[in-house]
């Protein structure tokens, strides 16, 4: 196996009520804190993922996940069908350790078109590591080479995420047990997971999409933030095709003398995404909204927001009709202004990595692209 990844400091950390947030750049400080904290369980492990590639990377989160299960631990590890790729054998692999595995909404009797009616349904996007109900991790980092840092032997994309040490890791877990039980994962030892009640921090919220009453959590959030805001808004996301309303609040905004700013991923693994995205950028450009596309040959797969350097995201949500209408999805919110400086801070060195994006160059874009970006706008509700 190879050698344990190095322990990096966290970009930022603060303290919000009763809990430690610390903001975490990229697979190079994410990976080694949920690592850390895996090898350190005592009594369990819940670990969710949209995609988990058995890979070298997700094979040192796998292995880990079962040295603690043989160590008595009680390790739940749920991940999404169409995302992943991990053999038959991997899994095979973690039943006789004991890890509890469920594949979230397989498609087991369509032969070779399994894959391509599952993508149809409403997926588990979400990503979310909870240790012994006292250590959380969310955002945007999914489990494969393709997020670990170049120094490590991956792909290096730009992501982020946050760590939640204190009772509000909580919020995590019982939004990982609901999901687990009522899509029929296997048994679990519901005593391990008893925890004391505590009250729940006002500065910290864990936001959930559900596929019924809470769907649109995550849209509210975003929708409120923008209409308050008084100064500064500053959003980096990766697929960037929000609702009408999202980009009326946006422009809105503007137009009161809020500074706002975008960064959109032009180096991106979904090509189509950023064609439809340019659809709208004639309309945030002349209403004063700043555009930036992320060109510094990475992909950026991010998805945090900060508004007036106090109210900030990080999560798994992208702003877009499958993130908002469908899939699960999970967010942290954080109204500590030390974090939010931090998430500012941090958009303000991304934005050395863009280029700013003109009305003049949106008129330079050739006709091949601007009927792309025409069609792929008005399919943005199947992307």
């Amino acid at each position: 196996m190879s050698a344990p990844l190095a322990t990096r400091a966290p970009y930022a950390e603060s303290r919000v009520g009763p809990n430690r947030v610390a903001l975490l750049k990229d697979g190079f400080q994410a990976y080694p804190a949920m690592l850390s904290a895996i090898a350190a369980a005592r009594s369990t492990i819940c670990l969710e993922t949209y995609i988990l590639k058995d890979d070298e990377l997700g094979l040192r989160f796998l292995s880990a996940l079962m040295e603690r299960a043989r160590a008595g631990v009680e390790v739940l590890l749920m991940f999404d069908y169409w995302g992943s790729e991990v053999a038959d054998e991997t899994l095979v692999a973690l039943a006789d350790a004991g890890v509890k595995v469920h594949v979230f909404r397989p498609w087991r009797y369509l032969g070779s078109l399994s894959r391509a009616f599952s993508k149809v349904r409403r997926r588990n996007h979400r990503k979310s590591l909870i240790v012994d109900g006292e250590v959380g991790f969310t955002g945007g980092l999914n489990i494969s080479n393709d997020y670990a840092a170049v120094i490590d032997g991956g792909a290096g994309w730009r992501d982020t995420h946050v760590r939640i040490t204190g009772p509000d890791a909580q919020s995590l877990e019982r939004l990982f047990l609901i999901t687990w039980t009522q899509n029929k994962g296997a048994k679990f030892d519901l005593k391990r997971f008893t925890r004391p009640r505590f009250a729940g921090c006002e500065k910290l919220r864990v936001v959930g999409n559900d596929f019924a009453l809470d769907r649109k959590g995550i849209r509210r959030a975003y929708e409120e933030a923008f209409a308050k805001a008084a100064l500064r808004i500053c959003v980096t996301n990766a697929y960037f095709l929000p609702p009408a309303k999202m980009v009326r609040g946006l422009v809105l905004a503007a137009r009161r003398g809020v500074k706002v700013k975008v960064i959109l991923a032009a180096t991106t693994d979904v090509k189509l995404v950023l064609y439809a995205a340019r659809g709208l950028y004639p309309r945030l450009l002349k209403n004063g909204v700043e555009v930036y596309e992320w060109a510094s040959g990475r992909i950026l797969h991010a998805k945090t927001a900060v508004v007036d350097g106090t109210w900030a995201t990080v999560g798994s949500s992208n702003l877009d009709p499958m993130s908002l209408r469908q899939n699960l999805e999970v967010n942290a919110i954080v109204t500590e202004p030390s974090f939010g400086a931090a998430l500012e801070r941090m958009f303000n060195e991304d934005l050395e990595h863009c280029e700013q994006i003109t009305l003049a160059d949106v008129k330079q874009y050739g006709l091949v692209q601007r009927l792309l970006s025409w069609i792929a706008y008005r399919l943005r509700h199947w992307l």
